[in-house]
């Protein structure tokens, strides 16, 4: 481990061979390291990357040095621990705390230090896994326990915990809806996949989703949700120029536009809304039916999301459904342009 306060003293191999001015190469044969009285590793036993304290290692190497400074025996709340010595320090087998890295709390504290990833005693220590945590339960009656805008981050703690964690724990356990839950996780689920086609692109989403872990009955649900990531993914950057070009032409936006949505039956969306004095209140952009405007800049988006809205202040820019950001700036300033009727449903990505 890395004892607290001496991370600036880690040195890996690479250091080591530099300091005796020889390549990584002849250090991994020659192996000065292993010479009788050498400064042991300070990684654990099984590390594949060995680490050293380098005030021992100097010490061992300076003659005018007669005994290697020992390093402090007492834990400390802010020693760093390698995978394996947190794995020790829970009762858990290195395999496990693997299976736990993706949890927020311990993603947010992880120090990598000679690359390798490391953690401090007291967030080993304070760390409980979702199975172990006391279930809440929601009384009838009650609204959701857990705010809509943590179960992200909550249910991602459940899937790292156990890919096969059922709806239904979830619901208990955060005290929300079934069906609340039951969207949460396919979310969940269909982010997973997505990121990890992303780096393994011949891949297909089944394919990935059982490499995951996750049980053949959900299996379908977290493809189709994977489809729908993957496409609000590749629409960010499209819909980033179109918020880029609206303030560069003087349009002052509200929040952190754009504010992405996914509706029922996996339907990529989002809002702009502009702030007053705009040209219009807000604009919707939705990935069967291109550009609108939208008369309220208080909940944008429509609730019936099953067919394209019209009405009073509703316009459709046109131009397919991701024209370039300066043809949707001069549709959206000229009134006469675009049209109060909805454009027939459009197939997925049909730029």
């Amino acid at each position: 481990m890395i004892r607290a306060g001496r991370r600036e003293y880690v040195r890996t191999m690479a250091d080591l061979a530099k300091a005796r001015g020889v390549s990584l190469g002849t250090f991994r044969n020659t192996k000065p390291h292993t010479v009788a009285g050498h400064p042991a590793p300070i990684s654990s036993t099984g590390a594949r990357v060995l680490l050293w304290d380098g005030e021992q290692v100097d010490a061992f190497y300076d003659p005018d040095v007669e005994e290697i400074p020992a390093l402090p025996a007492k834990d400390s709340d802010e020693d760093l621990l390698d995978r394996h010595e947190a794995a020790a320090a829970r009762g858990l087998t290195p395999k496990t705390w693997d299976s736990y890295k993706a949890a927020p709390r311990l993603q947010d504290a992880v120090v990598v230090v000679g690359g390798v990833e490391h953690w401090p005693r007291a967030v080993v220590m304070s760390f409980v896994p979702v199975e172990q945590r006391k279930k809440a339960g929601r009384p009838a009656g009650v609204g959701d326990l857990a705010p809509r805008d943590e179960l992200p981050a909550r249910v991602d703690e459940f899937l790292a915990d156990n890919p096969a964690v059922s709806a239904a724990q979830v619901a208990q356990t955060l005290g929300v809806h079934l069906h609340t839950a039951q969207r949460a996780l396919a979310d969940a689920r269909g982010r997973r996949i997505a990121d990890l086609i992303e780096s393994e692109q011949e891949l297909s989403a089944e394919e990935a989703a059982r490499r995951l872990g996750f049980p053949p009955g959900v299996i379908r649900s977290a493809a189709a949700a994977a489809g729908t990531e993957l496409r609000m993914r590749q629409a960010v950057p499209y819909l980033g120029s179109v918020c880029d070009a609206l303030s560069a032409a003087g349009i002052t936006l509200q929040g952190s536009p754009p504010n992405l949505q996914v509706l029922d039956g996996g339907v990529c969306a989002a809002s702009v809304v502009l702030a007053a004095g705009g040209p219009v209140p807000a604009l919707v952009w939705d990935e069967r039916w291109g550009w609108r405007t939208a008369p309220r800049r208080r909940h944008p988006v429509d609730r019936d999301h099953s067919r394209a809205p019209e009405g009073e202040g509703i316009r459709y820019l046109g131009g397919g459904t991701t024209p370039e950001p300066a043809e949707l700036l001069t549709r959206l300033r000229d009134g006469r342009k675009g049209s109060k009727k909805s454009p027939a449903a459009a197939p997925k990505g049909n730029g």
